[in-house]
């Protein structure tokens, strides 16, 4: 197909979770006829999922509206049909580049196809750092009581009055170490080191919590359990010693990195993590005119759904007023 008859779509939203997803329901009804690239799932150490990582949360109880609360897979299906309702095309396919430079802009896709668009939103989210082992990827994807997000997890029952385990050693680390001591018997934070790279004020809050305890020169070598998590197996990497320590949770805290690999060399200006810089903190502009941000992609303090949404309804409005400003109808 020539560049001559190939369509150009109004708004191209590459990504499918709560952004995502949220950003098509507004443009869709803004009469944009947006696309979805959603993505194609990837069973790598990140687990890349169309859908985002409410993919991998079993219960959703902290979403408005769901009083009796929700699977993530499951409010996921729901904002996407919401999403088609109203007219949205969905394509299973991933970014590989983007060139900003031309107008329309295009994007080059896994299937080596070129999508033509006048505007873009990305909502690719970020993806949680996992250990990488198999028994915590498989307990991961199955809801066996691993889990990256303390507070979206950490109050469901399964959790509750549990000794539990966070893994990491920096601010996120403690800030979840945190949150579970209003939940859990004892919460041990394992670090690869003999001191935390919290902030003082972060490590002061765990070092004197009586309900944490820290767990020095060690890591998780395996996740013991079968449908659940019972235990973990530590090694000492001072002296190499061996030992089991049993838990009831696992939350690995490790950081997330940006899924942003695909904008090398766009011309998109990206910060020191990798994150998508915005020109102004309350709305989705980008340094580049036409092209939007939502979500965790652009976001590394809240990194909740539904403050993702609330980005992803942002970014719709931003592309339909550009739009609108562009001639564009």
């Amino acid at each position: 197909m020539t560049h001559s008859t190939t369509p150009v779509e109004k708004v191209v939203i590459i990504g499918s979770g709560p952004a995502g997803w949220t950003a098509a329901i507004y443009a869709a009804r803004a009469n944009l006829q947006p696309l979805v690239l959603e993505g194609v799932a990837k069973s790598t150490p990140t687990i890349q999922l169309p859908g985002g990582q409410l993919m991998l949360t079993t219960e959703v109880e902290n979403y408005p509206g769901f009083p009796k609360g929700i699977t993530g897979p499951e409010m996921m299906q729901d904002f996407r049909k919401q999403a088609e309702r109203f007219g949205t095309r969905i394509e299973g396919v991933d970014v590989e580049r983007c060139d900003f430079s031309k107008r329309p802009m295009e994007l080059h896709t896994s299937e080596g196809t070129v999508v033509r668009t006048h505007s873009v939103i990305i909502a690719t989210g970020a993806s949680a750092n996992w250990i990488g082992l198999p028994n915590e990827m498989r307990l991961a994807k199955s809801a066996g009581g691993v889990s990256a997000c303390a507070v979206c997890d950490g109050a469901l029952p399964v959790f509750r009055n549990k000794p539990l385990a966070v893994v990491g050693g920096g601010d996120t680390a403690m800030e979840e170490a945190s949150y579970l001591t209003k939940f859990a018997s004892m919460v041990y934070v394992i670090h690869r080191r003999d001191e935390f790279r919290a902030s003082k004020v972060m490590q002061k809050r765990i070092l004197e919590s009586p309900k944490a305890k820290p767990v020095w020169d060690s890591v998780v070598v395996d996740v013991l359990g079968d449908e659940m998590i019972t235990g973990l197996q530590l090694k000492n990497v001072k002296t190499g010693a061996v030992s089991t320590l049993e838990v009831g949770g696992l939350f690995v805290a490790i950081g997330h990195t940006p899924n942003t690999h695909f904008l090398a060399g766009s011309g998109l200006e990206l910060d020191a993590k990798g994150y998508i810089k915005l020109v102004d903190g309350f709305r989705s502009l980008t340094n580049l005119e036409g092209v939007f941000a939502a979500g965790d992609v652009a976001d590394q303090v809240y990194r909740q759904a539904v403050t993702a949404a609330g980005m992803g309804c942002k970014s719709a409005i931003d592309a339909e007023r550009w739009l609108a400003e562009k001639g564009v109808h």
